[in-house]
């Protein structure tokens, strides 16, 4: 078995290298190509994996010469140097490290808020040239001021957890923030102008997206208390740095600590050099720690994935625990595969999909099976659609996705059953695995029937009468097919019956058009399974 290859392209700790190879991954580490777009081009093509911080960029252009990529790992939160609808679209798994540098960052958003209260930049300065102006730097206390949070994800509430040990009054607006979990971190929810109106400080947490850029524009900064510090070290974008900039010259604004900005490298900004105002080069991550950590994270888990095929942090696809991996693959490739036989007998548009879970299926990880088996639909549509863009590719073609899980499975232990509603006729399957891993097709039209995959199949609807056996086998024998598996079933004695057969070889058009010829069949179709 060949190793899978991986490519680091930025600066990453030694120890992630080695791991890389202790895990039996053949690993090439060259930071410089982070730098060189062309030469990493030239060569990205030899690797399954590509592992990068921030200097290298995974664009839509690198990734066409990404011909054997699975997975780009980034060692860091911010994925803003990565294109994720190219890489969605190309079935490239993208993983962040969101928890690596998250106690860092917050730590330096709560030194920014010492900085900009104390005014300890200025007051630095002025002590190292010798002036000793204590009277000039009178400073505010932290404690028992209200903090403004945006955004109370994983960092954010880190913050929020330091702050109350400041003895502070933490308030926060986050769509996605529940009461329950506000309750358990001690914050008030609300709304963004309550927020405003509110915050003796502002700190920033929220990723950059359409709805958050900008989320404190100018008008949003006018409605700020009079006073207020503003506090960014998540992404550049999120505030107006125009606007802050002659709020804090009017003194609405009292003072401001950025350690992210619009444009970087930021070798000019309006920020720079006003009073009370303390920059700092992008540094929330910048630890010893936090960059051991991240390094060590983002290549446990390229490796788990490329080894075991478990998914962690990924942005473009639910994730699968090293735990779950075993047990979902078997049932990752019936749900595929199952959609795939559905897909390849329609012709006409696809309306919806509709996935049925029962026993013990039910209690997996639903999102990725739901993902598996829309693939192997659309696949007999689209080759290029694959597990990854799969969920996408149906968006956009209207299809609707619906999913039912039941806890009662009949006579089997798990079962799963599709239903392709298109605009001739809803179509329906379903399927098993046994102990011995094989998924196996156990239901065809409501006719029950136990057939295993096979790379090249054929399937026939036909009338339960005398007769067609002998004729189907003569035309196959004739054509030189031979037969692997040859499974029966019929709805009733003498009405509809199906046969579902394994053949060694490709069915050819002239013998499909024979079979269809014979007087009892209704239906005739090959099919191809990988």
């Amino acid at each position: 078995m060949t190793k899978p290859r991986v490519l680091i392209s930025d600066a990453l700790s030694p120890a992630a290298v080695q791991i890389f190879k202790d895990r039996g991954i053949d690993v090439t580490f060259d930071p410089s190509l982070g730098k060189d777009k062309d030469k990493l081009a030239a060569i990205i093509g030899e690797y399954d994996g590509l592992a990068i911080r921030s200097a290298s960029k995974a664009t839509a252009k690198l990734l066409e010469s990404a011909t054997k990529l699975k997975v780009i790992g980034r060692a860091g939160i911010g994925v803003d140097n990565v294109d994720i609808p190219a890489a969605t679209a190309k079935g490239v798994i993208v993983m962040n490290t969101p928890f690596g540098n998250s106690i860092t960052t917050a730590e330096h958003a709560i030194a920014m808020m010492f900085a900009v209260a104390r005014q300890i930049p200025e007051a630095n300065t002025s002590t190292h040239e010798g002036k000793w102006e204590k009277n000039r730097f009178m400073g505010v206390e932290l404690t028992s001021k209200t903090l403004g949070i945006i955004g109370c994800g994983n960092i954010g509430s880190i913050v929020a957890r330091k702050a109350n040990g400041l003895e502070m009054k933490v308030i926060a607006f986050d769509p996605f923030l529940s009461l329950e979990r506000a309750i358990d971190i001690n914050v008030e929810k609300v709304e963004l102008e309550e927020l405003l109106k509110r915050a003796d400080f502002i700190t920033l947490h929220t990723p950059m997206t359409e709805k958050t850029k900008n989320i404190l524009s100018r008008e949003n900064l006018g409605k700020t208390k009079k006073g207020v510090r503003i506090i960014n070290c998540a992404r550049g974008g999120l505030v107006d740095e125009e606007a802050l900039a002659d709020l804090l010259k009017s003194g609405h604004i009292a003072g401001a600590g950025f350690d992210v900005f619009a444009e970087e490298p930021a070798e000019n900004n309006v920020l720079f050099n006003l009073p009370n105002v303390v920059v700092t080069p992008h540094l929330g991550a910048a630890t010893t720690e936090a960059q051991e950590n991240v390094a060590l994270q983002v290549a446990e888990q390229m490796s788990d994935y490329l080894l075991r095929g478990a998914i962690s942090n990924a942005v473009n696809f639910p994730s699968i625990t090293a735990e779950e991996a075993p047990k979902m693959k078997p049932f990752v490739a019936l749900a595929e595969q199952l959609g795939s036989f559905l897909g390849q007998l329609t012709d006409a548009s696809i309306k919806s999909i509709r996935i049925e879970y029962e026993g013990v299926v039910s209690t997996l990880n639903t999102r990725a099976l739901n993902a598996a088996a829309v693939c192997g639909v659309l696949r007999a549509f689209s080759p290029e659609v694959n597990m990854v863009n799969a969920p996408m590719v149906a968006k956009e073609k209207g299809i609707i996705i619906e999913e039912v899980k039941r806890e009662a499975s009949g006579n089997v232990e798990s079962l799963i059953r599709i239903t392709v509603d298109a605009t001739d006729m809803p179509r329906h399957a379903a399927g098993t695995v046994f102990h011995d891993g094989k998924p196996r097709i156990v239901d065809i039209r409501d006719i029950a029937i136990d057939a295993e995959f096979a790379p090249h199949m054929l399937y026939v609807r036909n009338e339960d009468k005398p007769g067609f056996i002998g004729q189907f086998g003569s035309l196959l024998g004739e054509a030189g097919v031979n037969v692997a598996t040859f499974n029966l079933g019929r709805a009733s004695l003498g009405g509809d019956a199906i046969c579902f057969v394994a053949v060694d070889s490709p069915i050819s058009d002239e013998l499909i058009a024979k079979i269809e010829s014979l007087p009892m069949v209704k239906r005739a179709r090959r099919l191809k399974f990988t």
